[in-house]
């Protein structure tokens, strides 16, 4: 899906700025936990409600394919919840991707308002969808944070821990930021 003209170097200098306000060298982690601080957003797990149900604790671990994450509102407040079902990688995106659509200021496509009035679902469209996928991406592995691992020589798996992301995320950034292409594989 194409993007705005300057959207992803916007997200580029949005990473950077955000390490920067938080104190972090370029190519630090920016662990998404922070981050969510930062906002005063919270965030919680399906593991820090001890009133789900086996079944549906079940449910989830079953289908990992469903929800990753979601975000609630109450006014404006915001909290995060997780499927902790996933793995720590696959968690730390999630709750980027979350926060990105905040970052951005997307509007939900479609809402959902639980009985009482105050809980609020948000769907977003694709189009958001994939800034939110892009800026997440951005936000989590920066150009320079990329090139310090090639620099490093550090093996992916190393340094999926280190960023503390899942391995395919970061063999997508370095393919799509041209990391790769500049060091040659």
């Amino acid at each position: 899906m194409p993007f705005e003209r300057g959207f992803k170097a916007w997200c580029e200098r949005h990473s950077l700025e955000i390490r920067k306000l938080l104190g972090l060298e370029q190519s630090d982690p920016l662990l998404a936990q922070d981050l969510a601080e930062h906002l005063r957003i919270r965030v919680r797990t399906t593991a820090d409600f001890p009133a789900l149900s086996d079944k549906a604790r079940a449910a989830l671990a079953k289908d990992t394919s469903g929800w990753s994450a979601v975000t609630l509102e109450c006014g404006s407040a915001k909290l995060i919840v997780l499927n902790d079902t996933h793995s720590p990688g696959r968690q730390s995106s999630d709750l980027m991707h979350e926060l990105a659509h905040h970052i951005l200021e997307h509007r939900p496509s479609e809402v959902a308002v639980s009985q009482e009035g105050l809980l609020v679902l948000h769907n977003y469209n694709r189009s958001q969808e994939a800034e939110a996928d892009w800026c997440a991406a951005s936000l989590l592995l920066p150009r320079p944070a990329l090139v310090s691992v090639k620099k490093q020589l550090l093996e992916l798996e190393e340094a999926a821990r280190h960023f503390r992301v899942s391995i395919a995320m970061l063999r997508y950034r370095l393919d799509v930021t041209g990391v790769n292409y500049q060091f040659g594989r």
